[in-house]
């Protein structure tokens, strides 16, 4: 999946779209995808989340105290450019 996101262009060149601060990886930015479908979280919840669950922050590779954490906002955007680049099947499928 990451490898086909990275693959198009379109995303990648969209990509100042979906983050309002400083870049976020694409693969950062799925891992927060994967786990806002595997554990049912809203944007607001998955940034929270990521702010109180350790075992979470590892899982994306964020450090609190060397980098911003991506906000609700940018999460949103990200998951609104995958579902217009149709790389979701629905609302909690991702094609594999």
């Amino acid at each position: 999946m990451v490898d086909a996101v990275r693959a198009d262009r379109a995303v990648l060149s969209e990509a100042g779209q979906w983050s309002r601060g400083p870049p976020v990886g694409v693969e950062r930015m799925l891992r927060i995808y994967f786990l806002q479908q595997w554990f049912n979280l809203s944007d607001p919840a998955v940034e929270e989340a990521l702010y109180d669950a350790s075992a979470m922050r590892r899982f994306v590779f964020i450090d609190l105290g060397g980098e911003p954490m991506p906000d609700e906002t940018t999460v949103c955007r990200f998951r609104h450019l995958l579902r217009k680049r149709s790389c979701t099947k629905s609302k909690s499928r991702l094609e594999v």
